[in-house]
Protein backbone atom coordinates (compact mmCIF):
# COMPACT_ATOMS: atom_id res chain seq x y z
CA UNK A 1 0.00 0.00 0.00
CA UNK A 2 1.16 3.76 -0.84
CA UNK A 3 1.33 5.89 1.83
CA UNK A 4 -1.03 8.85 1.69
CA UNK A 5 -0.99 12.18 2.99
CA UNK A 6 -4.31 13.21 1.41
CA UNK A 7 -6.12 12.22 4.52
CA UNK A 8 -4.27 15.59 5.97
CA UNK A 9 -6.86 17.57 4.40
CA UNK A 10 -9.62 14.99 5.73
CA UNK A 11 -8.61 15.65 8.92
CA UNK A 12 -9.48 19.70 9.33
CA UNK A 13 -13.07 18.17 7.99
CA UNK A 14 -13.47 16.78 11.41
CA UNK A 15 -17.25 15.08 11.08
CA UNK A 16 -17.92 16.06 7.62
CA UNK A 17 -19.15 13.96 4.54
CA UNK A 18 -19.48 15.28 1.17
CA UNK A 19 -20.88 13.81 -1.92
CA UNK A 20 -16.92 12.77 -2.43
CA UNK A 21 -16.25 11.90 0.52
CA UNK A 22 -17.80 9.09 3.04
CA UNK A 23 -16.44 9.49 6.38
CA UNK A 24 -16.44 6.33 8.21
CA UNK A 25 -14.11 7.40 10.84
CA UNK A 26 -16.54 10.30 12.04
CA UNK A 27 -19.77 8.31 12.25
CA UNK A 28 -17.51 5.34 13.82
CA UNK A 29 -16.25 8.09 16.43
CA UNK A 30 -20.09 9.21 17.29
CA UNK A 31 -22.37 5.86 16.67
CA UNK A 32 -19.51 2.97 17.60
CA UNK A 33 -21.86 2.66 21.15
CA UNK A 34 -25.08 2.20 19.35
CA UNK A 35 -26.81 -1.12 19.07
CA UNK A 36 -27.46 -0.74 15.21
CA UNK A 37 -24.46 0.16 14.39
CA UNK A 38 -22.46 -2.90 15.62
CA UNK A 39 -25.22 -5.36 14.84
CA UNK A 40 -25.19 -3.73 11.00
CA UNK A 41 -21.85 -2.67 10.47
CA UNK A 42 -21.05 -1.34 6.71
CA UNK A 43 -17.97 -3.01 6.77
CA UNK A 44 -17.11 -6.25 8.29
CA UNK A 45 -13.59 -5.25 9.22
CA UNK A 46 -13.35 -2.78 12.44
CA UNK A 47 -10.15 -1.12 10.47
CA UNK A 48 -12.06 -0.70 7.12
CA UNK A 49 -15.22 0.24 8.72
CA UNK A 50 -13.05 3.66 10.19
CA UNK A 51 -11.61 4.42 7.51
CA UNK A 52 -12.46 7.27 4.78
CA UNK A 53 -14.14 6.39 1.38
CA UNK A 54 -13.63 8.74 -1.77
CA UNK A 55 -14.13 9.12 -5.11
CA UNK A 56 -11.33 10.16 -6.37
CA UNK A 57 -10.23 12.09 -10.22
CA UNK A 58 -7.63 9.37 -11.76
CA UNK A 59 -4.54 11.04 -12.43
CA UNK A 60 -2.50 10.19 -15.38
CA UNK A 61 0.47 8.66 -13.54
CA UNK A 62 -2.22 6.86 -11.49
CA UNK A 63 -3.21 4.73 -15.18
CA UNK A 64 -0.89 2.00 -14.23
CA UNK A 65 -2.08 0.95 -11.33
CA UNK A 66 -5.42 -0.31 -13.54
CA UNK A 67 -6.33 -3.22 -15.87
CA UNK A 68 -8.43 -0.56 -17.68
CA UNK A 69 -8.96 3.04 -18.23
CA UNK A 70 -11.16 4.84 -15.82
CA UNK A 71 -11.86 9.09 -15.15
CA UNK A 72 -13.22 8.08 -11.60
CA UNK A 73 -12.21 5.49 -9.12
CA UNK A 74 -12.64 4.77 -5.74
CA UNK A 75 -10.31 5.33 -3.02
CA UNK A 76 -9.78 3.73 0.71
CA UNK A 77 -7.56 5.56 2.89
CA UNK A 78 -7.01 3.78 6.33
CA UNK A 79 -5.83 6.33 9.23
CA UNK A 80 -2.04 5.51 10.65
CA UNK A 81 -3.62 6.78 13.97
CA UNK A 82 -7.43 7.17 14.71
CA UNK A 83 -6.48 9.99 17.90
CA UNK A 84 -4.62 11.95 14.91
CA UNK A 85 -5.95 12.25 11.50
CA UNK A 86 -3.02 14.60 10.69
CA UNK A 87 -0.23 12.14 10.81
CA UNK A 88 -1.54 10.32 7.27
CA UNK A 89 -2.61 7.03 6.08
CA UNK A 90 -1.87 4.38 3.86
CA UNK A 91 -4.51 4.34 0.55
CA UNK A 92 -5.41 2.05 -2.09
CA UNK A 93 -7.55 2.19 -5.08
CA UNK A 94 -10.54 -0.13 -5.61
CA UNK A 95 -10.02 -2.98 -8.26
CA UNK A 96 -6.22 -1.68 -8.59
CA UNK A 97 -3.24 -4.55 -9.50
CA UNK A 98 -2.95 -6.35 -6.38
CA UNK A 99 -5.69 -4.46 -4.16
CA UNK A 100 -7.36 -8.10 -2.93
CA UNK A 101 -3.85 -8.54 -1.00
CA UNK A 102 -3.98 -5.17 -0.06
CA UNK A 103 -7.31 -4.51 1.42
CA UNK A 104 -6.85 -8.42 3.49
CA UNK A 105 -3.60 -6.58 5.55
CA UNK A 106 -4.90 -3.32 5.74
CA UNK A 107 -8.19 -5.12 7.17
CA UNK A 108 -6.65 -8.10 8.96
CA UNK A 109 -9.33 -9.95 7.61
CA UNK A 110 -9.90 -13.72 7.61
CA UNK A 111 -12.42 -15.77 6.83
CA UNK A 112 -15.51 -15.00 4.46
CA UNK A 113 -15.21 -11.47 5.46
CA UNK A 114 -13.13 -10.20 3.18
CA UNK A 115 -15.33 -11.22 0.12
CA UNK A 116 -18.29 -9.52 2.22
CA UNK A 117 -16.36 -6.59 2.61
CA UNK A 118 -15.32 -6.28 -1.61
CA UNK A 119 -18.62 -6.81 -2.45
CA UNK A 120 -19.79 -3.79 -0.77
CA UNK A 121 -16.74 -1.45 -1.59
CA UNK A 122 -17.84 -3.29 -5.71
CA UNK A 123 -21.05 -1.60 -4.74
CA UNK A 124 -20.22 1.63 -3.84
CA UNK A 125 -17.45 1.74 -6.47
CA UNK A 126 -20.33 1.54 -9.13
CA UNK A 127 -21.91 4.65 -7.93
CA UNK A 128 -21.00 8.08 -9.66
CA UNK A 129 -20.99 9.74 -6.10
CA UNK A 130 -21.62 8.83 -2.19
CA UNK A 131 -24.52 11.26 -2.08
CA UNK A 132 -26.73 9.18 0.80
CA UNK A 133 -29.74 8.32 -0.70
CA UNK A 134 -28.30 6.82 -3.59
CA UNK A 135 -26.27 5.16 -1.58
CA UNK A 136 -28.82 3.93 0.61
CA UNK A 137 -31.19 2.44 -1.96
CA UNK A 138 -28.40 1.56 -3.85
CA UNK A 139 -27.21 -1.08 -1.05
CA UNK A 140 -30.33 -2.00 -0.49
CA UNK A 141 -31.54 -2.75 -3.60
CA UNK A 142 -28.35 -5.41 -3.81
CA UNK A 143 -29.49 -7.21 -0.26
CA UNK A 144 -27.06 -5.22 1.21
CA UNK A 145 -29.08 -3.87 4.95
CA UNK A 146 -27.00 -1.72 7.23
CA UNK A 147 -27.25 0.74 10.35
CA UNK A 148 -29.33 4.23 9.36
CA UNK A 149 -26.69 6.24 10.70
CA UNK A 150 -24.25 5.26 7.64
CA UNK A 151 -26.58 7.88 5.29
CA UNK A 152 -26.93 11.34 6.71
CA UNK A 153 -30.56 11.80 4.95
CA UNK A 154 -33.07 13.31 7.63
CA UNK A 155 -36.34 11.77 7.73
CA UNK A 156 -37.81 14.94 6.46
CA UNK A 157 -35.57 15.14 3.59
CA UNK A 158 -36.53 11.59 2.60
CA UNK A 159 -40.31 12.68 3.42
CA UNK A 160 -40.13 15.82 0.70
CA UNK A 161 -38.08 12.91 -1.55
CA UNK A 162 -41.26 10.66 -1.70
CA UNK A 163 -43.35 13.53 -1.73
CA UNK A 164 -41.46 15.07 -5.02
CA UNK A 165 -41.53 11.65 -6.46
CA UNK A 166 -45.30 11.21 -6.11
CA UNK A 167 -45.97 14.49 -8.26
CA UNK A 168 -43.85 13.18 -10.77
CA UNK A 169 -44.84 9.95 -11.00
CA UNK A 170 -48.86 10.44 -10.55
CA UNK A 171 -48.97 11.24 -14.47
CA UNK A 172 -47.58 8.12 -15.17
CA UNK A 173 -50.50 5.62 -13.48
CA UNK A 174 -52.88 5.98 -16.22
CA UNK A 175 -50.45 4.68 -18.38
CA UNK A 176 -49.06 1.68 -16.42
CA UNK A 177 -52.78 0.83 -16.14
CA UNK A 178 -53.38 1.68 -12.53
CA UNK A 179 -56.42 3.60 -10.96
CA UNK A 180 -56.01 7.63 -10.68
CA UNK A 181 -55.84 7.19 -6.78
CA UNK A 182 -52.44 4.59 -7.10
CA UNK A 183 -49.54 7.19 -7.37
CA UNK A 184 -48.47 6.69 -3.88
CA UNK A 185 -48.32 2.80 -4.76
CA UNK A 186 -46.32 3.31 -7.56
CA UNK A 187 -43.50 5.69 -5.98
CA UNK A 188 -43.71 3.15 -3.25
CA UNK A 189 -42.72 0.57 -5.65
CA UNK A 190 -40.87 2.85 -7.75
CA UNK A 191 -38.50 3.53 -4.26
CA UNK A 192 -38.58 0.49 -2.70
CA UNK A 193 -35.41 -1.84 -2.92
CA UNK A 194 -36.53 -4.45 -4.91
CA UNK A 195 -37.40 -4.01 -8.85
CA UNK A 196 -40.44 -6.65 -8.58
CA UNK A 197 -43.92 -7.74 -9.54
CA UNK A 198 -45.32 -4.19 -8.34
CA UNK A 199 -44.01 -2.79 -11.23
CA UNK A 200 -44.05 -5.50 -13.38
CA UNK A 201 -47.29 -3.41 -15.94
CA UNK A 202 -44.59 -0.68 -15.79
CA UNK A 203 -41.90 -3.10 -17.57
CA UNK A 204 -44.75 -4.39 -20.16
CA UNK A 205 -45.38 -1.00 -20.98
CA UNK A 206 -41.93 -0.08 -21.66
CA UNK A 207 -41.21 -3.68 -23.36
CA UNK A 208 -37.86 -3.68 -21.17
CA UNK A 209 -36.23 -7.16 -19.42
CA UNK A 210 -34.45 -8.53 -17.04
CA UNK A 211 -31.31 -5.90 -16.24
CA UNK A 212 -32.06 -3.36 -18.91
CA UNK A 213 -35.09 -2.83 -16.85
CA UNK A 214 -33.51 -3.12 -13.02
CA UNK A 215 -30.45 -0.85 -14.17
CA UNK A 216 -32.63 1.67 -15.88
CA UNK A 217 -35.51 2.25 -13.26
CA UNK A 218 -32.33 2.74 -10.56
CA UNK A 219 -30.97 5.28 -13.03
CA UNK A 220 -34.47 6.50 -12.95
CA UNK A 221 -34.83 6.68 -9.50
CA UNK A 222 -31.42 8.84 -9.46
CA UNK A 223 -32.74 11.02 -12.00
CA UNK A 224 -35.70 11.78 -9.85
CA UNK A 225 -33.11 12.56 -7.09
CA UNK A 226 -30.95 14.96 -8.29
CA UNK A 227 -34.15 16.99 -9.74
CA UNK A 228 -35.81 16.88 -6.80
CA UNK A 229 -32.14 18.20 -4.76
CA UNK A 230 -31.77 21.01 -7.47
CA UNK A 231 -34.08 22.65 -5.09
CA UNK A 232 -32.14 24.75 -3.16
CA UNK A 233 -28.67 23.55 -4.25
CA UNK A 234 -27.71 26.26 -6.61
CA UNK A 235 -28.40 29.36 -4.16
CA UNK A 236 -25.98 27.51 -2.41
CA UNK A 237 -23.55 26.76 -5.03
CA UNK A 238 -23.30 30.65 -5.25
CA UNK A 239 -22.95 31.55 -1.69
CA UNK A 240 -20.30 29.08 -1.36
CA UNK A 241 -18.29 30.71 -4.67
CA UNK A 242 -18.70 34.15 -3.39
CA UNK A 243 -16.81 33.40 -0.04
CA UNK A 244 -14.78 31.36 -1.47
CA UNK A 245 -13.66 33.90 -3.98
CA UNK A 246 -13.68 36.62 -1.31
CA UNK A 247 -11.64 34.50 1.85
CA UNK A 248 -8.63 36.22 2.58
CA UNK A 249 -5.78 34.14 4.09
CA UNK A 250 -4.50 35.20 7.01
CA UNK A 251 -0.37 35.37 7.52
CA UNK A 252 2.16 35.91 5.02
CA UNK A 253 1.02 35.05 1.47
CA UNK A 254 3.59 34.56 -0.79
CA UNK A 255 3.03 35.84 -4.50
CA UNK A 256 3.06 32.20 -6.13
CA UNK A 257 0.32 31.46 -3.32
CA UNK A 258 -1.34 34.87 -4.71
CA UNK A 259 -0.87 33.77 -8.12
CA UNK A 260 -2.17 30.23 -7.99
CA UNK A 261 -5.13 31.20 -6.00
CA UNK A 262 -6.68 33.66 -8.29
CA UNK A 263 -6.12 31.33 -10.96
CA UNK A 264 -8.34 28.76 -9.01
CA UNK A 265 -10.72 30.41 -8.07
CA UNK A 266 -11.76 31.64 -11.67
CA UNK A 267 -10.96 28.10 -12.65
CA UNK A 268 -13.58 26.86 -10.08
CA UNK A 269 -15.95 29.14 -11.37
CA UNK A 270 -15.77 28.28 -14.84
CA UNK A 271 -15.89 24.63 -13.88
CA UNK A 272 -18.97 24.67 -11.78
CA UNK A 273 -20.77 26.76 -15.31
CA UNK A 274 -19.49 24.13 -17.30
CA UNK A 275 -20.96 20.87 -14.72
CA UNK A 276 -24.12 22.65 -14.09
CA UNK A 277 -24.97 23.28 -17.70
CA UNK A 278 -23.77 19.62 -18.44
CA UNK A 279 -26.39 18.56 -15.50
CA UNK A 280 -29.06 20.61 -16.57
CA UNK A 281 -28.72 19.17 -19.82
CA UNK A 282 -28.88 15.05 -18.91
CA UNK A 283 -32.28 16.46 -16.88
CA UNK A 284 -33.59 18.12 -19.64
CA UNK A 285 -33.17 14.81 -21.59
CA UNK A 286 -35.11 12.88 -18.89
CA UNK A 287 -38.26 15.81 -19.05
CA UNK A 288 -38.47 15.37 -22.56
CA UNK A 289 -38.18 11.76 -22.99
CA UNK A 290 -40.95 11.03 -19.79
CA UNK A 291 -43.17 14.45 -20.75
CA UNK A 292 -43.67 12.59 -24.34
CA UNK A 293 -44.13 8.88 -22.90
CA UNK A 294 -47.25 11.09 -20.36
CA UNK A 295 -48.84 13.20 -23.27
CA UNK A 296 -48.60 11.04 -25.99
CA UNK A 297 -48.54 7.72 -24.18
CA UNK A 298 -45.49 7.01 -26.62
CA UNK A 299 -43.18 4.44 -24.80
CA UNK A 300 -40.35 4.59 -27.61
CA UNK A 301 -38.53 7.50 -26.64
CA UNK A 302 -38.31 6.85 -22.30
CA UNK A 303 -37.73 3.30 -23.45
CA UNK A 304 -34.35 4.46 -25.06
CA UNK A 305 -33.79 7.17 -22.02
CA UNK A 306 -34.12 4.10 -19.98
CA UNK A 307 -31.48 1.76 -21.88
CA UNK A 308 -29.00 4.99 -22.03
CA UNK A 309 -29.96 6.39 -18.30
CA UNK A 310 -27.13 3.92 -16.53
CA UNK A 311 -24.53 5.55 -18.28
CA UNK A 312 -25.87 8.97 -18.01
CA UNK A 313 -26.53 9.27 -14.01
CA UNK A 314 -22.76 8.23 -13.77
CA UNK A 315 -21.57 11.10 -16.26
CA UNK A 316 -24.56 13.36 -14.08
CA UNK A 317 -23.44 12.30 -10.74
CA UNK A 318 -19.85 12.92 -11.46
CA UNK A 319 -20.59 16.20 -12.46
CA UNK A 320 -22.43 17.28 -9.75
CA UNK A 321 -20.59 15.26 -7.46
CA UNK A 322 -17.95 17.77 -8.22
CA UNK A 323 -20.18 20.46 -7.56
CA UNK A 324 -21.71 19.46 -4.11
CA UNK A 325 -18.26 18.00 -2.65
CA UNK A 326 -17.31 21.89 -2.73
CA UNK A 327 -20.52 23.09 -0.83
CA UNK A 328 -20.56 20.86 1.57
CA UNK A 329 -16.42 21.02 2.55
CA UNK A 330 -16.92 24.62 2.80
CA UNK A 331 -19.99 24.80 4.88
CA UNK A 332 -18.28 22.22 7.34
CA UNK A 333 -15.47 24.06 7.29
CA UNK A 334 -16.77 27.59 7.51
CA UNK A 335 -20.25 26.88 9.35
CA UNK A 336 -22.47 30.27 8.33
CA UNK A 337 -22.02 32.83 10.00
CA UNK A 338 -18.31 32.34 10.83
CA UNK A 339 -15.34 34.55 9.21
CA UNK A 340 -12.65 32.32 7.00
CA UNK A 341 -9.79 31.79 9.57
CA UNK A 342 -7.58 29.78 6.94
CA UNK A 343 -4.06 30.27 5.92
CA UNK A 344 -2.29 30.35 2.60
CA UNK A 345 -1.43 26.91 2.73
CA UNK A 346 -4.35 25.25 3.92
CA UNK A 347 -7.00 27.20 1.73
CA UNK A 348 -4.60 26.45 -1.66
CA UNK A 349 -5.15 22.55 -0.93
CA UNK A 350 -8.57 23.27 -0.01
CA UNK A 351 -9.18 25.09 -3.71
CA UNK A 352 -6.74 22.24 -5.43
CA UNK A 353 -9.20 19.41 -4.08
CA UNK A 354 -11.76 21.42 -5.77
CA UNK A 355 -10.18 21.28 -8.76
CA UNK A 356 -8.81 17.97 -8.88
CA UNK A 357 -12.83 16.55 -8.64
CA UNK A 358 -13.62 18.08 -11.83
CA UNK A 359 -11.10 16.36 -14.19
CA UNK A 360 -9.55 17.84 -17.01
CA UNK A 361 -9.84 21.36 -17.05
CA UNK A 362 -12.31 22.74 -20.00
CA UNK A 363 -11.18 25.03 -22.08
CA UNK A 364 -14.45 27.24 -22.81
CA UNK A 365 -14.48 30.17 -20.75
CA UNK A 366 -18.41 31.35 -19.89
CA UNK A 367 -19.76 34.09 -17.66
CA UNK A 368 -21.64 32.27 -14.49
CA UNK A 369 -25.27 32.08 -14.44
CA UNK A 370 -28.09 29.70 -12.74
CA UNK A 371 -28.96 26.60 -14.06
CA UNK A 372 -32.05 26.42 -15.15
CA UNK A 373 -34.60 23.01 -14.36
CA UNK A 374 -36.80 22.94 -16.17
CA UNK A 375 -40.62 21.97 -14.15
CA UNK A 376 -42.67 19.97 -16.38
CA UNK A 377 -45.20 19.31 -13.74
CA UNK A 378 -47.31 21.58 -14.11
CA UNK A 379 -46.87 23.62 -11.14
CA UNK A 380 -44.88 26.45 -12.94
CA UNK A 381 -41.40 28.32 -12.59
CA UNK A 382 -38.19 26.54 -12.19
CA UNK A 383 -37.70 23.62 -10.42
CA UNK A 384 -34.86 24.65 -7.27
CA UNK A 385 -32.35 22.09 -5.37
CA UNK A 386 -31.34 20.67 -1.99
CA UNK A 387 -28.22 18.70 -1.63
CA UNK A 388 -28.21 14.91 -0.23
Amino acid sequence: MARDRSVRLLGALGGASTSRVFNLHRIALDHGQDPEYRQKPLFASPVINRCFVLKHRTRTDEAYLFASPRTVSTKIIVPFDNADLKAGGYGMFVDQRGYRDMLRNAGHYNGEALDRDMTVLKLLNMLPSLDPFLLREHLRNNGIEVASCYFAISEGDRDRMQRFAEAELSRLVLLAGEEAGASKKLVTAMLSSQVDEKLEPLRVTLNLIGEDFREGVFSWRGFLYYKWSMTDFWPDVMRTLRELNTAEPHGAVSFEQKTFLADSRRTIIQMVQGNGDAVNRALAVYDDAFSDLVANQSPGTFRDFLLSAPRMFLEMGEKLGAISHIVSFWRYRFPPGSRANIDAEELSTIVADFIDGFGERGSEKRPLHRPKVTDRTGAGGPAAAKPG
